[in-house]
């Protein structure tokens, strides 16, 4: 334990002989500790938690595709929506 603080002495006062490098390091630490906490955190919301609704799994997305335009895709309108439903 002794060996332990006798490497903790010498480490803070090579820090403290050259502060630039001691901002630049910190600065650099902080950077990188502060990404990862928000792509883990974006990824977390995203990816690995359950969408706050009942039977989200069951969600869909319906969409109008054109055959005159390949890959062409937009929402579909209210009307035609209610018009699929009746359908089921």
């Amino acid at each position: 334990m002794d060996t332990l603080y006798q490497d903790l002495r010498h480490a803070i006062r090579m820090l403290l002989r050259s502060p630039g490098f001691t901002l630049v390091a910190l600065f650099s630490l902080a950077l990188g500790i502060g990404a990862t906490t928000t792509i883990f955190s974006a990824i977390d919301a995203i990816l690995l938690r359950p969408l706050p609704y009942p039977a989200s799994d069951r969600l869909v997305s319906v969409v109008n595709t054109s055959s005159k335009q390949a890959g062409s895709e937009r929402a579909i309108s209210i009307t035609d929506m209610f018009r699929v439903a009746k359908r089921e």
